[in-house]
């Protein structure tokens, strides 16, 4: 998407408190995360655990997926494989296609967060961060940060939201005995629902309004064709690239 850049926070901004360290950033960060993407990520988090204990995993697989898988949708596809007794190469398999959705992501977010003495280490550390609730928050403040300020103010919000994930798996996986099979299922619809609200709140131009019209016009369409893993991705290609091409054909022949 093309989101119009707004001004350069800088420690003279009204709104940035001055002279903040990257210990600061990291707090502001982290303290962002809890307003409200926490909450969203807790509720999504509670059908996760959920569905760990009804797929007969232990509590520190259960949260061992969420370390290390992250992603909710590579969660429940996982959680469903297992459940279903699908082999363990199919299963990593699947969950490895399934996070393919999340490369533009990656690709337009990591740009803002790497720099010029950013170690390997760190940047492939800070993409493994990189999911739906965190790029939909960064891709909107980031710009708007000095460089300086960006990593450190994305790790606070990623950290934020890990351990929210992190205490949601325990307590669903604790109270799934409790928690009806509907509402499980219910709450993982939480974070797509936000992340499309995200979305509408950072569009900038014409060609935003367009790229979600394509996406929500052709993921229902080309899911049937393409499958699960590289469905969203060539969503994102064909219905970013044509808001693109309109965009561009009306500003030429505004300019006639």
């Amino acid at each position: 998407m093309g989101l119009a850049p707004g001004p350069v926070m800088t420690a003279s901004s009204p709104n940035m408190p001055p002279d903040r360290t990257r210990l600061g950033w990291f707090a502001a960060g982290f303290l962002h995360a809890a307003r409200l993407p926490m909450f969203v990520m807790a509720l999504t988090f509670l059908g996760i655990g959920s569905l760990a204990r009804e797929a007969g995993v232990s509590l520190g697989v259960a949260l061992t997926g969420t370390l290390l898988i992250w992603a909710g949708p590579a969660q429940v596809i996982f959680l469903g494989a297992v459940l279903g007794g699908v082999p363990l190469m199919a299963i990593a398999l699947s969950v490895s296609l399934s996070s393919v959705r999340l490369l533009p992501m990656c690709v337009s977010l990591l740009p803002l967060l790497r720099g010029p003495k950013t170690s390997l280490l760190t940047t492939l550390y800070t993409t493994h961060q990189i999911a739906v609730t965190g790029w939909a928050e960064s891709i909107r403040r980031l710009p708007n940060m000095e460089p300086q300020a960006r990593l450190p103010w994305f790790m606070g919000l990623v950290h934020g939201l890990y351990l929210s994930a992190t205490l949601a798996t325990v307590a669903g996986y604790l109270l799934s005995a409790n928690l009806p099979r509907e509402l499980a299922a219910g709450l993982l619809f939480v974070t797509p629902i936000y992340f499309i609200a995200a979305l509408v709140r950072n569009v900038r131009e014409p060609a935003d309004w367009l790229a979600l019209a394509f996406g929500l016009v052709l993921t229902p369409a080309l899911k049937p064709l393409v499958g699960a893993g590289f469905d969203l991705l060539l969503v994102g290609l064909v219905g970013g690239t044509l808001a693109w091409a309109i965009q561009r054909g009306l500003k030429r022949r505004g300019m006639r």
